[in-house]
């Protein structure tokens, strides 16, 4: 069967892009991974229009509830892993080896967890070493905890371990790059201690983490943080990687877009953080899936008369 949508990714930019092609009557497939992407980690959203404060996996649910009631083929817990074009079409190949043909294609495979790459870190993922708070945050309640980053998400996670946890250290790299809101809140609080300027160097422990040991930039001294829990909130990675060969990525491996999420290949579109479009909010994410899918619309439109 070839579809007149695929769209690949079932964050809030794929999602929002299923609703637009499905008022346009395209038949869509949607290929997910999951369904919510990024947001089914967040804790609490305070930013998105219609609600002062909502969990992420709540918000997600509502999306996924309001495409449901449109007739689009979903299939979900499947992995795209190469995207090429083909005697005039699009195929996706996904990693248990189905093939998915469609006209256009909407890219909304977001980004994920960059990791440390330091010794203990793999050894010691699910046993001490997280990059999900919200998933794992309550089994640290009344432990020590370290988290690294210096950005918004590290910040946010640092805060709500504060509540949790008995002791937090956060380690950042370089100064504080978060809002200077989420700042102040950090540095009232009496069971926290922040390292800037130091780098973490291993992950120690037996069977589960023990200890962090971290490196002043300036001294060179090494320290030895007693922790039973690492949050690793150091940034994202575009998943991309489906897509080397058909276009070019810009330096940090997102897709470069015009302002209608189009792409360098006619038919492809891109939405939501996998895309060069700055600001990575959800509420920016959903919107630029519903600009691409009305874009693809207006592509097939023009094909049809061709």
């Amino acid at each position: 069967m070839i579809y007149d949508l695929l769209i690949v990714g079932g964050g809030p930019a794929g999602l929002a892009a299923s609703v637009y092609a499905a008022r346009k009557r395209l038949q869509t497939l949607l290929v997910s991974v999951d369904i919510g992407g990024q947001v089914n980690w967040t804790m609490g959203v305070e930013n998105y229009l219609g609600y002062q404060f909502i969990e992420g996996p709540e918000l997600i649910d509502k999306f996924h509830q309001q495409i449901s009631q449109f007739p689009i083929d979903q299939k979900i817990g499947h992995r795209i892993v190469r995207l090429e074009q083909t005697g005039g079409y699009f195929e996706a190949i996904s990693e248990s080896g189905d093939r998915y043909q469609s006209r256009a294609v909407v890219l909304a495979t977001g980004k994920t967890s960059r990791r440390l790459d330091i010794p203990g870190e793999t050894k010691f993922i699910g046993k001490g070493v997280s990059y999900c708070a919200i998933c794992d945050g309550p089994v640290f309640s009344g432990r020590k905890v370290a988290v690294i980053g210096g950005g918004n998400s590290a910040l946010a996670v640092a805060l709500d371990m504060i509540k949790i946890a008995a002791y937090v250290d956060l380690i950042s790299l370089t100064p504080l790059t978060g809002d200077t809101v989420l700042v102040d809140k950090l540095k009232e609080a009496k069971n926290l201690d922040i390292f800037i300027e130091h780098r973490a160097e291993r992950i120690e422990g037996q069977r589960f983490v023990e200890g962090l040991v971290v490196k002043d930039l300036k001294s060179g001294q090494e320290v030895r943080l007693e922790v039973a829990g690492i949050f690793v909130e150091i940034g994202l990675v575009p998943n991309s990687e489906l897509v080397k060969g058909l276009l070019e990525l810009n330096e940090n491996g997102e897709v470069p877009v015009t302002c209608a999420c189009e792409t360098t290949v006619p038919g492809l579109y891109a939405a939501g953080d996998v895309t060069d479009v700055p600001e990575k909010q959800i509420l920016i994410a959903a919107g630029e899936g519903a600009k691409a899918a009305l874009q693809a619309h207006r592509y097939l439109q023009r094909l049809t008369v061709t």
